[in-house]
């Protein structure tokens, strides 16, 4: 990637935003944790996504793909900040369910409760899988139409996005093991592997033929 001077809003990011999520991820407090790292992970795929179409829009070179460069963009734009409510609507969820572990197993309505529970925490990393579905796309297009200059960029986007695969469908499992209703737990299991299967092999697709360049 070519030398950029960071400036005073990339120290403030870094020093207001992330060192924040980073130290409250690593206290014994159990949110932000997984989900919400795993949505962090998808954001940061999705904006270096956006980076090299960034530095690739206007470039004569590419200039027969600057439509496809316009509308990388714009989704984009869309799904990082998606992806980063996705981490605070996963707190959110976890709240009731940390609630209902804690009601006395021979409590009246505790199952339903917990069920229910159950059901919405694992309706975000489902949330979080299906916007991660369409970074690959992006990931493939701009193997092929994003500057060369910036390759090793989506190397990295692709990585990152595998990453937040395998991340978030742990998520999954860790609600759908619990469920009562199995055949709705492997419904939405079915779901996720899908995404995941599908994903995992187009990035590391993308990831090895990089990889193979620029060694060669």
């Amino acid at each position: 990637m070519p030398p950029v001077e960071k400036g005073e809003i990339m120290k403030n990011i870094h020093e207001e935003l992330l060192a924040d999520f980073i130290q409250q991820l690593s206290s014994k407090d159990p949110i932000p944790g997984g989900g919400g790292a795993s949505a962090l992970i998808g954001a940061v795929s999705a904006a270096l996504c956006s980076m090299v179409a960034n530095l690739t829009s206007g470039k004569k070179k590419y200039m027969e793909y600057q439509a496809d460069i316009d509308e990388i963009l714009r989704f984009t734009s869309i799904s990082v900040p998606k992806l980063l409510d996705l981490i605070e609507k996963d707190a959110e969820v976890f709240e009731p369910l940390s609630a209902a572990y804690g009601i006395p197993k021979d409590a009246t309505g505790r199952d339903e409760i917990l069920e229910n529970a159950l059901v919405a925490a694992c309706s975000v990393p489902i949330q979080i899988l299906t916007e991660i579905s369409v970074i690959v796309d992006i990931i493939e297009s701009l193997y092929v139409k994003g500057s060369r200059l910036l390759i090793s960029d989506v190397a990295v986007a692709a990585s990152a996005c595998r990453c937040a695969i395998e991340s978030a469908i742990m998520n999954v499992y860790i609600n759908t093991k619990l469920m009562k209703n199995r055949d709705y737990a492997t419904q939405v299991n079915a779901e996720a592997e899908a995404i995941f299967s599908d994903g995992v092999r187009r990035c590391d697709a993308v990831y090895q033929k990089i990889s193979d360049e620029l060694r060669s």
